[in-house]
């Protein structure tokens, strides 16, 4: 699978250590930002959310400290559904319910083990197994 993941400063450590794990299975386009001093997300997130929406990436993983600003950003695109989760009950569900492409994980509310787990989900459920129908 194609990923691309991207972050703000409060998400970089986490982008680092989600993008060292996720590149082992998986082809992995990192959208930035590349360190943590303090940066603009929507300069990360407009760039992933397009690369999806142009399938040049199947899915998205951004991270920021509460994720609801990266979820606004890129739910601006047409074709993006991007949700937050914060558990891996929620990450399922909006793959099932709102055929998400982009997860998004608020960095401040969630440990590094949590948020390992909550892309776990998200990646494996494919439309059918995530119930979707596509007419």
């Amino acid at each position: 699978m194609k990923l691309a993941i991207g972050c703000d400063h409060a998400g970089f450590d986490y982008k680092e250590a989600l993008l060292s794990i996720l590149s082992k299975n998986h082809t992995v386009q990192d959208f930035g930002t590349h360190s943590n001093a303090s940066c603009d997300y929507p300069d990360f997130v407009h760039p992933l959310a397009k690369s999806i929406a142009a399938n040049k990436n199947d899915r998205g993983i951004l991270i920021c400290g509460t994720a609801n600003g990266v979820a606004i950003t890129a739910n601006k695109h047409k074709g993006i559904r991007a949700g937050i989760a914060w558990d891996t009950e929620l990450a399922v569900l909006t793959r099932q319910h709102n055929n998400a492409n982009i997860i998004c994980i608020p960095a401040l509310f969630v440990s590094l083990e949590k948020a390992a787990e909550i892309v776990k989900p998200f990646l494996k459920l494919s439309l059918k197994e995530a119930g979707i129908k596509i007419a």
